[in-house]
């Protein structure tokens, strides 16, 4: 699963707000081929790593490179057109347009993905499709997110929280989309606070702990390491 060189490598990354030191060199990667979660409390760090990555929050030192290219000093609109896609934990849907006027409005030219593609993951967004963004659920407002970035042709995604709040048949939903969004060829960087979803989607797990990378484990090692997740996320596995 991890041969080769990685999609994405994050090297020594150091991140502030201000004057407080937020990242505190963060390192991972992502190869082809991977669903890889980022797990930590609260304030850990997790959504500034995904800023860092895509620009919205440029690294103070440390690397990010993408395919081989190092991006220090892209704009954040650039490193979304060179494939590296973030889906935000808000959404950023248009509540005022339909579905279909959301999903057109995001289609690239150029991009593997088809509305046709989108319906097939998403059957949910195509009953949907006339009704406006506002009209939809939480749990469908997050499925037209991904499926947005999605139609952007992303070579990676990253997700932030995807099924935070929602009802657990819609967790489960969105957990059987994320999969197929990796068959058809799609590795996803996953920032998660649901340890049953990590556990049933991630190849690699790495857990943040003050802006840094306090574990790394294989999703088998993860899955026995019951004193790591009790000391690191104060939680069980159920």
């Amino acid at each position: 699963m991890s041969g080769g060189a990685a999609a994405l490598q994050v090297e020594d990354v150091h991140g502030y707000y201000g004057k407080s030191h937020i990242l505190q060199g963060v390192s991972l990667a992502v190869h082809p081929g991977e669903i890889v979660c980022l797990l930590g409390r609260n304030g850990a760090g997790k959504t500034s790593t995904l800023r860092s990555i895509s620009g919205l929050l440029p690294p103070r030192g440390g690397r990010v490179a993408f395919r081989g290219r190092d991006l220090a000093g892209w704009a954040p609109h650039r490193i979304a057109r060179a494939g590296l896609c973030l889906v935000p934990e808000d959404r950023g849907i248009f509540s005022l347009l339909t579905v279909e006027e959301n999903l057109r409005i995001a289609a690239r030219k150029g991009s593997p993905w088809s509305l046709a593609d989108i319906y097939r993951i998403f059957p949910r967004l195509e009953e949907r499709r006339r009704n406006g963004g506002a009209q939809l659920s939480g749990g469908e407002q997050q499925m037209l997110a991904i499926a947005r970035a999605l139609l952007n042709g992303p070579k990676l995604l990253m997700l932030d929280e995807p099924v935070e709040g929602l009802a657990p048949v819609i967790v489960e939903e969105i957990v059987a989309q994320i999969r197929l969004i990796r068959e058809a060829g799609v590795p996803i960087l996953l920032v998660e606070q649901n340890l049953a979803v990590c556990l049933a989607l991630a190849d690699r797990h790495y857990i943040l702990e003050l802006g840094r990378v306090a574990y790394h484990a294989s999703a088998a090692d993860f899955a026995r390491d019951e004193a790591a997740r009790d000391r690191f996320l104060g939680v069980k596995a159920h």
